[in-house]
């Protein structure tokens, strides 16, 4: 047993030393790798590897003691954790000592001193000893970058595992690191040395009175002037280097007698980079300095910052000079001051306000906004600063306002005054006397007063803003002030259709002012509002004109804009109710677009009322059943057939009842939502109109029987609300409801009713949950599609019905998705149904409005398009080369449709092998297919202008085709396509430039002028082709 063992150790060890001759002297760099394996399978131990390397560490030869000491180095950076604390030690002794040794042995050695650094069995006091050796050993910066890398590396695992010996060397560490950075110059090596510098001064190492040194070895990069090579490997980019060396710089105040100079001679120079980063520095300096650092520098930097403001031509600088005022201005407000002290604050604001403050009284006004700019930053930084400023300026400018006649010189103060209003919402005043605007309230009114009376839209539309913010003040608008305002924004919510921005921002402030004094708004605005509505009703039972029929649609649109507050939604919601019953009473003579009109301001009223529980529950309990009684009065058969009520029966005021409905139920609670459902699907399936107001009608409710056809079109106000229900909501009599679907799907009488059941079995079949259920459905579904897509009369709407339900299931990644969308694609080769079949990719790729939105809590599945186009475009295209001439372009308007509307990162690699399908699809007469093709092709243009290139002139040809097109829509693509085409390389266009050019004069005659302005752009692009600077 004995003997075996001997002969196995000798095998073994005659292996390592056969490993080892092989790697110092046959140069081979596999056998470390292989050593490192079996000391970590314990095959061998570290030391019968050095034991092995004997006479290679003792090699008289420079290089052979190199390869000895790599190979010992690369097996303990693999092995570095099983060694033993006794190990550890000689082999740090061993490493110290060969630091004296030849500089071609260094490198190996400090690859091994960075292993022993990972080491857990580091006894205490050798980490100061390695650091102290490599400090006086080795210099450093004589070293190639990797090797400067391996000393950054050790002297970082020892911060961060031996943090309390290293504290214990004081200065000589801080001096120390500062002999080894000094001179570094490789990026990748800096990054490691300004982090190491940043630890040292956040983790309170001892600078000592190195404090000027290790400023002057770390800002000697600042400004960083760094430009990464290309096709750089490691990844580095200047703004990582500024970033690193900026944390560096601010990290104490201690550097700031140094570096405030540097920062203003920065600033001061003539380069445009060393300001934006010299500023930027200033500004994250300010978070950590006080007054005692920033006292002897303020009148410069000041200066500094005021010149930028003033002069500069770049608005980058303007904005990093104004935050660095505003961090100045926060720092002197921080600070705390011992009684006998100077408050830096007090005067730095008055030296700002000597220099900006006669700016603001110039007449030419020059320099009015970069003053008011830089008083506005600094006023901006504390209350104490806004307090100082505001106290000065403000009284200047409202006199400024008064003395100034002409509106643009008003609106320009005006908007300076806002500009300060706008900063008192920063900070927050116990007693509201103590307010800065507390005094200048009544003068502050005034002057809004008179700039919504002024007649220039423009100083009208800063005084909506001004009143909007000071509306927001606590306590700046007294209730008599409230009453003007609210009779300013009354007025201004009639004006005509020029000053339609006003109108716009009137209704926008009144939304805003009306949630914060809802009483006023319901006392003055709404009475004002409700006999106005009234007026417009009586003027439109007589057929008055177009006038007053536009101020009764801007009554409406202003009742809804002030429905931001519960309270005053209950005042407003039954006003808009009530005309639409005035509507159905036959007392007005009303349009489609009036009712229409109505219906987008309850959907407003329902999207502002989202944000609120309570009001999302009475808007619907209030609204939902007046529309579906509505609707359900005007569905009934009559003796004499009134037009007025059949106006309620129309496609497009369907669909805004829809609209709101579906708005009015997406964000109903689960709970609420089933008190609701338990009484609308009852009405559809057994005609129980119990919960209808005024439900006294002539005869029974049944959409889903053969009674009359009027009936059938308010599936879609079923579809409005089961569509929008949470998906955990149980809705009732579900399968009955489903057949029933399906059956009046296939309905051929009423292709409106037809198309709104299968929406509607479409989305309660994209939410059902997977399972027997589930399954019974879509066999059911299946079915009856199969059967009407044979050669029965409901066709077509058995393929309508196919598209939803594929739709359905492709959001959700349906199984059975494959197979209905290989049938759909089966259909364009159908003569019949062949050009609607590819107008269904364009479907099934967009998103609906009304049903199978996220909004409406439909399962739809992230990046369902990119699945359909990998699952689906290879069939698509392999199809369209196996199919006749004639059904071609089906196939072409399908893919079409399908690329439009693949996110273009998707598109981008599949690219070369598509192309030449798109390009084929340019000349396909359909204008859809040609406009799909160019909305698709347009944004490649830019995007991968290599690939493109190779087609250029196809392009240039088919898209100068195009733009005598008889298609207005298409003419604009393809002009737009001709622009963006001077994004490919300028040498492949200039041999067509002249032709284009000549081509291009056609249509800046189009008799349409966006065809004229898209011609106009496109040409001049061209025109600049191969100039100088273009």
């Amino acid at each position: 047993m004995a003997a075996a063992a001997t002969v196995e150790t000798a095998a073994l060890t005659g292996a390592l030393w056969g490993l080892v001759q092989d790697f110092v002297m046959g140069q081979q760099e596999g056998p470390a790798d292989q050593v490192a394996a079996d000391v970590k399978s314990g095959s061998y131990t570290v030391l019968q590897v050095v034991e092995a390397l004997g006479s290679s560490l003792e090699n008289p030869e420079p290089r052979t003691r190199a390869r000895g000491i790599q190979l010992l180095s690369q097996v303990l950076l693999q092995c570095h954790s099983l060694l033993l604390e006794k190990e550890v030690v000689h082999l740090i002794l061993f490493y110290e000592n060969r630091l004296k040794d030849h500089h071609l042995v260094i490198p190996s050695v400090l690859q091994g001193l960075r292993a022993l650094s990972l080491c857990v069995a580091l006894p205490s006091g050798l980490a100061v000893s390695v650091l102290k050796a490599i400090f006086q050993e080795v210099h450093v910066q004589s070293l190639p970058q990797v090797d400067r890398h391996t000393v950054y590396s050790i002297i970082t695992n020892f911060m961060q595992t031996r943090e309390e010996e290293l504290k214990g060397l004081g200065a000589d560490f801080t001096f120390g690191f500062i002999q080894v950075m000094d001179g570094e110059k490789d990026p990748r090596n800096l990054l490691v040395a300004f982090r190491i510098v940043h630890d040292l001064i956040s983790r309170d190492y001892s600078l000592g009175p190195f404090v000027e040194e290790l400023f002057e070895v770390t800002s000697c990069y600042f400004p960083i002037d760094f430009t990464p090579p290309p096709n750089d490997p490691h990844g580095i980019q200047r703004e990582d280097l500024i970033l690193s060396l900026r944390a560096v710089l601010a990290s104490t105040p201690r550097f700031a007698e140094f570096l405030l100079p540097l920062l203003i001679e920065k600033v001061d120079s003539e380069i445009l980079s060393a300001k934006l980063d010299s500023l930027q520095t200033l500004n994250a300096c300010c978070a950590g300095y006080g007054q005692k650092e920033l006292k002897d520098f303020l009148p410069s930097l000041w200066s500094s910052i005021r010149r930028e403001v003033f002069q500069t031509a770049s608005e980058r600088v303007e904005a990093e000079g104004l935050a660095a005022l505003h961090s100045l201005t926060a720092c002197l407000s921080r600070s705390v001051l011992r009684a006998d002290a100077e408050d830096l604050l007090d005067s730095f604001l008055s030296n700002i306000l000597q220099d900006c403050r006669h700016h603001l009284c110039e007449p030419d006004m020059k320099l009015v906004w970069p003053s008011a700019k830089l008083l506005q930053a600094a006023a901006g930084a504390s209350a104490r600063a806004y307090d100082h400023i505001t106290s000065n300026v403000l009284p200047l400018l409202l006199e400024q306002f008064h003395k100034h006649s002409q509106s643009n010189q008003r609106r320009t103060i005006l908007e300076m005054i806002l500009g300060f209003l706008k900063l008192q919402q920063k900070w927050s005043y116990e007693d509201k006397d103590q307010r800065p605007l507390s005094g200048f309230k009544d003068q502050l009114c005034s002057l809004v007063f008179m700039a919504l009376t002024d007649p220039s839209t423009q100083l009208q539309l800063v005084g909506i803003r001004t009143l909007t913010v000071l509306g927001a003040q606590p306590d700046l608008l007294s209730s008599g002030d409230l009453e003007l305002a609210v009779g300013h924004l009354y007025r201004l919510s009639f004006l005509e259709e020029d000053s339609q921005s006003c109108r716009v921002a009137a209704l926008e402030a009144s939304g805003t002012l009306a949630t914060l004094y809802p009483v006023a708004f319901s006392s003055y605005l709404v009475p004002k509002l409700a006999e106005e509505l009234h007026i417009g009703e009586s003027d439109l039972t007589r057929g008055d004109g177009p006038t007053k029929c536009s101020r009764h649609l801007c009554c409406m649109q202003a009742l809804s804009a002030v429905s931001t507050h519960p309270s005053i939604v209950k005042e407003t919601l039954p006003l808009l109710l009530q005309h639409l019953w005035q509507v159905n009473k036959g007392n007005m003579v009303a349009q489609s677009s009036e009712v229409i009109a109505v219906c987008q301001s309850l959907q407003q009223v329902a999207e502002k009322c989202q944000q609120d529980l309570e009001s999302c529950w009475y808007f619907h309990q209030t609204a939902i059943p007046c529309l579906l009684a509505l609707a359900v009065q005007a569905s009934m058969p009559e003796k004499e057939p009134s037009v007025l009520r059949k106006v309620l029966l129309e496609d497009d005021v369907l669909a805004a009842m829809v609209s709101v409905i579906g708005t009015a139920t997406t964000h109903l609670s689960p709970e609420l939502a089933a008190q609701s459902v338990a009484c609308i699907v009852p009405l559809f399936l057994d005609g129980n109109v119990s919960f209808l107001p005024e439900n006294s009608f002539p005869s029974r409710f049944q959409p889903f029987q053969d009674g009359p056809s009027g009936q059938r079109r308010l599936v879609a106000l079923l579809m409005a609300f089961v569509c929008s229900l949470p998906r955990n909501v149980e809705i009732p009599q579900l399968n009955q409801l489903m057949r029933e679907l399906l059956e009046l799907s296939c309905c051929q009488s009423c292709p409106f009713s037809s198309t709104a059941a299968a929406k509607c079995f479409a989305g309660l079949l994209n939410k059902h949950p997977a399972g027997q259920q589930l399954d019974e459905f879509l066999q059911l579904a299946g079915d009856k599609m199969e059967a009407g897509l044979g050669s029965g009369p409901y066709r077509s709407q058995a393929f309508t019905l196919l598209l939803w339900v594929t739709k359905a299931l492709v959001l959700r990644y349906h199984p059975l998705s494959s197979c209905l969308t290989a049938r759909l694609m089966g259909l364009l080769s159908d003569p019949e149904l062949g050009p609607a079949a590819a107008d269904g990719f364009s479907l099934l790729m967009s998103d609906c409005t009304d049903v199978l939105t996220r909004a409406g809590h439909a399962e739809v599945r992230i990046m369902f398009r990119q699945r359909f186009f990998t699952d689906n475009v290879p069939t698509l295209v392999q199809g369209f080369h196996a199919a006749p001439q004639d059904v071609k372009p089906n196939y072409l308007k399908g893919l079409s449709h399908v690329l439009n509307r693949l996110p273009k990162p998707v598109l981008l690699p599949e690219l070369p092998t598509l192309l030449s399908l798109l390009l084929e699809a340019l000349s396909c007469p359909d204008s859809v297919v040609q406009l799909s093709t160019l909305s698709c092709l347009q944004p490649l243009l830019l995007e991968a202008p290599q690939v493109m290139s190779l087609h250029v002139d196809t392009l240039v040809t088919k898209f100068l085709n195009l733009s005598s097109s008889p298609s207005m829509a298409v003419r604009i693509a393809a002009l737009q396509c001709m622009h963006a085409l001077t994004r490919l390389p300028t040498p492949v266009l200039l041999p067509y430039k002249p032709q284009v050019i000549r081509a291009l004069a056609k249509p800046l005659d189009d008799k349409k002028r966006l065809v004229r302005k898209e011609a106009v752009s496109a040409r001049g692009e061209w025109f600049l082709l191969g100039s100088p600077g273009s």
